[in-house]
């Protein structure tokens, strides 16, 4: 049984979605470009701003949540409180949004086709998950997430709050 214990502590780091994000995926990118162009590599400079922000808008983000909010990485610990300030009064998910952005980067930076299929299968791995997160939530914080959730944009961050009732002095105009 402890021949086992290296592999089970391998696969419980590759679970870890941070760790395909920021170590597993850049590796594996690199790699198959470094292949595909014959030990030459391309990069292109304005990726690394992606990269750069995308990782750091994970980590900060990540560090305000435990801070303000409570619970561990994930819904594994789940939160004490809903977090509704900071980054997280412009968009449900900035953490999953920074995963996202870091391989936005990667495929920008490497112009490579395997980091785009990488980010799109992202995409819809984040959204299947937010779903189901989304859930989890509203059982547990009940109507006080229904409202955050009805102000506040789950993917593409609002620049402003969406105030719940339009302003009265915006006027309809007919067509006719």
């Amino acid at each position: 049984m402890t021949r086992n214990l290296p592999w089970r502590r391998v696969l419980r780091w590759y679970k870890s979605t941070s760790n395909r994000t920021f170590v597993v995926y850049p590796i594996a990118v690199i790699a198959f470009e470094l292949g595909l162009h014959r030990g030459s590599l391309v990069v292109h400079p304005i990726g690394a701003v992606l990269i750069v922000w995308g990782y750091l808008q994970y980590r900060l983000v990540g560090r305000y949540r435990a801070a303000h909010g409570g619970g561990g990485p994930g819904l594994e610990v789940p939160p004490k409180s809903i977090v509704t300030e900071g980054p997280y009064r412009y968009t449900r998910n900035p953490m999953y949004l920074g995963h996202l952005i870091f391989m936005a980067g990667l495929t920008v930076s490497f112009a490579s086709w395997l980091a785009a299929a990488l980010l799109a299968f992202s995409a819809v791995w984040f959204h299947r998950r937010v779903l189901k997160d989304e859930a989890r939530l509203q059982s547990r914080f009940g109507s006080s997430y229904l409202a955050y959730k009805a102000q506040v944009k789950r993917w593409i961050p609002a620049v402003c709050r969406v105030s719940e009732h339009p302003p009265t002095s915006v006027r309809r105009r007919s067509l006719s």
